[in-house]
């Protein structure tokens, strides 16, 4: 389901049609914020479908005595100020005790604030950007400007420097031409591959940057190849990477387009079709195909009718809405929400420790996840396949 107005609501329930009595129960509201329609949509509506099931999950098999769970989702169309609208709507709700999401880093530095006023506690499955946890001097002085922002993905500084250390010792690229979106997730991942390379010995041949919705890139397709680059890192998402790399090979430079996250799903590949063959990304955790925690859940999600790609952030958005769930069960009980309701729940889910089915679950002091796992996957007959899997500690 697509949302279609800004600030139009998506509302699903418990698909557990037994006629249990959900009227008696209390109702509590998850919040989901992510680009449900235009830029980003694929990855953004697998989020909402992680919540989905785990919602479903929770209301079948009565997680938290006397409560329905439902979702809300909230569709910010990767506009960062509409995040900012969408928090403050969901803050204004007082069925609302906790909200997964956003998708983008840009679009979390708008809303963490409204979060935090109202202590609202908010789970990313997919920001990345090290200063949404660890402040704007993360790499000098580590300082948690959040209490109630949590992420079950880990971050750039170690995803960046992951790719890096891949290009230089596993592909043995030496001369990189860097591009990124401008945007804060874009731009930081970038600039973390360019230091983890550089310091490694690798050369950077050049750098650029694009717009979000760009899809002329013949000048950049120009300057790579004057460049005499072997590799293009590209810090960004996949709208505008899917038809990079499709105009870059067209036109004669047969290198691979390495990316993070942003770019991990199956529409870069559709989009992009032969030419995406040898590209690579990195994604953070383990395929979520290849565990075995996660097949009910592959199971469900495909039998649902749920849009999106699953593959990117779906198992660490159902991790993210089960923590939430878990620690709103440790405060309402038999369907009672206490005063301060909020408050507490923030400070149960910073005490989340549970095996996900994306891998354990648990934060840091700075909210962040405390799974540094990360994966290299490159295209191989037309699909994401993982090359390396592991931990990157810089």
């Amino acid at each position: 389901m697509l949302t279609t107005g800004a600030l139009a609501l998506t509302a699903c329930g418990s698909r557990d049609d037994k006629g249990d009595d959900t009227d008696k129960k209390t109702e509590i509201i998850i919040g989901v914020d992510a680009p449900l329609t235009g830029q980003n949509s694929a990855t953004g509506l697998g989020i909402q479908g992680g919540v989905q099931i785990a919602v479903d999950d929770a209301n079948k098999n009565n997680t938290v005595p006397g409560v329905t769970f439902k979702v809300v989702a909230l569709d910010d169309k990767a506009i960062p100020a509409q995040g900012q609208s969408n928090a403050t709507q969901l803050v204004s709700n007082d069925k609302v005790l906790g909200v997964v999401g956003p998708l983008n880093s840009g679009v979390a530095t708008q809303m963490q604030q409204v979060f935090a006023t109202a202590n609202l506690v908010q789970v990313s499955p997919s920001n990345t950007a090290p200063e949404l946890t660890q402040g704007k001097n993360w790499q000098t002085t580590k300082t948690r400007p959040f209490k109630t922002y949590f992420r079950t993905a880990t971050t750039d500084a170690l995803q960046g420097g992951f790719a890096a250390d891949y290009a230089y010792n596993t592909l043995k690229k030496r001369n990189v031409f860097i591009v990124d979106d401008k945007q804060t997730y874009g731009a930081g991942l970038a600039k973390l591959f360019k230091a983890g390379f550089t310091g490694a010995g690798g050369k950077v041949a050049g750098d650029d940057h694009v717009n979000t919705g760009d899809t002329d890139f013949s000048a950049l397709v120009t300057k790579i190849k004057n460049s005499k680059a072997d590799l293009v890192y590209y810090g960004g998402q996949y709208d505008e990477s899917e038809k990079l790399t499709k105009q870059l090979k067209d036109g004669g430079a047969k290198i691979p387009l390495f990316g993070g996250d942003g770019m991990f799903s199956d529409t870069y590949i559709q989009t992009s079709g032969k030419t995406s063959e040898g590209d690579l990304v990195t994604s953070v955790g383990q395929p979520v195909d290849s565990l075995a925690s996660a097949a009910d859940f592959i199971k469900k999600y495909k039998a649902s009718g749920l849009k999106g790609d699953y593959g990117t952030y779906g198992g660490y958005s159902y991790d993210a809405a089960t923590a939430i769930i878990k620690a709103i069960g440790n405060v309402v009980k038999d369907g009672k929400v206490p005063d301060g309701a909020r408050a507490k729940i923030v400070d149960e889910v910073q005490k989340t420790k549970f095996d996900g089915i994306a891998g354990p679950v648990s934060f840091d002091e700075y909210g962040d996840t405390t799974n540094k796992q990360l994966t290299v996957y490159q295209v191989v007959d037309g699909k994401w396949k993982a090359v390396k899997s592991g931990t990157f500690n810089g």
